[in-house]
């Protein structure tokens, strides 16, 4: 039972970055970033929500310090490892309430993982939040399906956010593009778990000119909750949440259980 318990721990460690730990916060916010996106996208969130929310950001495989590692290209191995080092430890804190927010391939994570935690005491989310990405219900696309290098490079200068920029950097590329690779890779081959809905309020959060996932296609996931269901759009392309982080923050702490 010690020897798991260690395990357990060091698993935690490998996978959730906390940059403004807060042990007396009332809750915690996991965030699951996009693809080729490492847990630093969501450090200036975490700043505004603390010290009421403390922001676990799930670093991946591939990227920042676990760049040794092998970048995952199943959606659905990557969701089962980061489910393992979420769920309740008998011997760790009383859980506090959890919210998810994943952003793009992390909104597919944050669902797959908040499916896997259905029915595990205080393991999943009292709120998911699911940003800049489309619904099980809605097709993908022939752009999910990238030919090649090349394709995959425009594909993520079309979209802009902070990442595009390495992009012009031949040193930072070759960093960049496995992670991308994998990612993407991963992308194409998912098929998302469906069946019996979530019961926990979701909250889908859309750009009005994101065109990865329209307004409408955010909203389809209201589809797969048998709890509350609302649609935040904000102005924006794909990486509105950069542009509005104090919005989301504010949207965050309204969502809060009582009490929290």
């Amino acid at each position: 039972m010690r020897q798991e318990t260690r395990e357990t721990q060091e698993t935690e460690e490998t996978w959730l970055r906390r940059f403004h730990p807060s042990a007396d916060a009332a809750a915690e916010l996991v965030c699951f970033p996009h693809a080729g996106g490492s847990a630093a996208y969501w450090f200036a969130l975490s700043r505004l929500l603390t010290p009421a929310v403390e922001v676990r950001a799930v670093q991946y495989p591939g990227r920042q310090e676990r760049h040794r590692e092998e970048p995952a290209e199943d959606l659905h191995a990557l969701a089962d490892r980061i489910t393992s080092a979420l769920l309740p430890r008998e011997d760790g804190p009383r859980p506090r309430p959890r919210l998810f927010l994943g952003h793009s391939m992390g909104a597919s994570l944050a669902y797959e993982v908040a499916v896997r935690l259905a029915g595990a005491p205080g393991g999943g989310p009292a709120v998911l939040l699911l940003s800049g990405r489309r619904a099980p219900s809605r097709p993908r696309t022939a752009a999910d399906r990238l030919s090649d290098d090349r394709a995959l490079i425009a594909k993520v200068r079309s979209l802009g956010g902070t990442g595009a920029a390495l992009l012009d950097d031949e040193e930072m590329l070759g960093l960049v593009l496995p992670v991308l690779r994998a990612d993407y890779r991963a992308l194409a081959s998912y098929e998302p778990t469906m069946g019996t809905p979530l019961a926990c309020p979701v909250v889908g959060l859309a750009g009005d000119r994101d065109p990865e996932a329209s307004p409408e296609e955010v909203r389809a996931w209201r589809e797969h909750t048998s709890g509350p269901f609302d649609l935040r759009v904000f102005s924006g392309g794909h990486f509105f949440p950069t542009e509005h982080a104090a919005a989301v923050a504010e949207l965050v702490r309204g969502l809060l259980p009582p009490g929290a």
